[in-house]
């Protein structure tokens, strides 16, 4: 039971490493969490920050999950390999969505879950990512295809049985739904605006290098500051005054 314990703590501590709020502070001067979403993830750093930023935080997002997994094999030793690489999983998936570090307000935790499926089975994990991607191309929702990925994921583990990490166990099974039930959960809001029609797609054509203006839609205002508008009021009457 230790080292189970031991592998969930670690697991939740490295996804508590919010790199999508580090970078947004450090990159754009502000914390994307008060920015367009409102959710510290890969979508809204693209959305807010831009494509370079976006790209280093899915990286480091996907190699939470890799990370998680591999200390939890290695330092597993007789326990079951299988239950402690899979409660590291779900742990650092945990930690990614409360962060400790970040007043428990993280991502939605599809990056660190696809770490986690290309490590536990590259074959499993291959196919999820390019039937996400895929289905992302169609619909340009990024929700829809991290939740069918995860869905996915659970038909595939009653399936497959081979090119996993550790041996094959039916605990696969259940840590498949388990983590597809918690990646739903994260989206619940998503679910409910797919369901209305009114869930938000990708334009790719407005991200630029640098810092981006949110999308339409993604709780961010577009009009100018009241303190710009009032300094241009104030020019007109000073070309007034020197033309008298």
């Amino acid at each position: 039971m230790g080292i189970y314990f031991a592998v969930a703590a670690i697991g939740y501590l490295i996804g508590s490493i919010n790199f999508s709020v580090i970078l947004s502070k450090k990159m754009a001067g502000f914390d994307l969490r008060e920015k367009g979403s409102k959710n510290a993830g890969t979508t809204n750093m693209l959305r807010t920050v831009g494509k370079k930023g976006a790209a280093i935080v899915l990286i480091c997002d996907i190699l939470k999950g890799v990370l998680a997994i591999l200390i939890a094999r290695l330092i597993s030793g007789d326990v079951n390999q299988a239950i402690a690489c899979q409660i590291a999983g779900f742990a650092v998936v945990l930690g990614h969505t409360f962060p400790i570090f970040f007043e428990f307000k993280g991502g939605k935790g599809v990056a660190t879950s696809l770490g986690i499926l290309l490590i536990v089975n590259l074959k499993i994990g291959l196919i999820c990512l390019f039937f996400a991607l895929a289905l992302m191309a169609l619909t340009r929702m990024v929700s829809l295809g991290s939740i069918s990925a995860a869905v996915l994921f659970a038909i595939l583990a009653i399936f497959i049985h081979d090119g996993y990490i550790v041996d094959y166990s039916f605990s696969f099974v259940i840590f498949a739904i388990l983590l597809a039930a918690f990646v739903i959960y994260n989206h619940r809001s998503n679910v409910t605006r797919i369901m209305n029609g009114t869930e938000n797609r990708l334009d790719f054509s407005k991200f630029k290098k640098g810092a981006e203006e949110p999308l339409d839609g993604e709780g961010e205002s577009k009009e100018a500051p009241e303190e710009v508008v009032e300094e241009n009021k104030e020019e007109p009457q000073e070309e007034t005054e020197n033309k008298e």
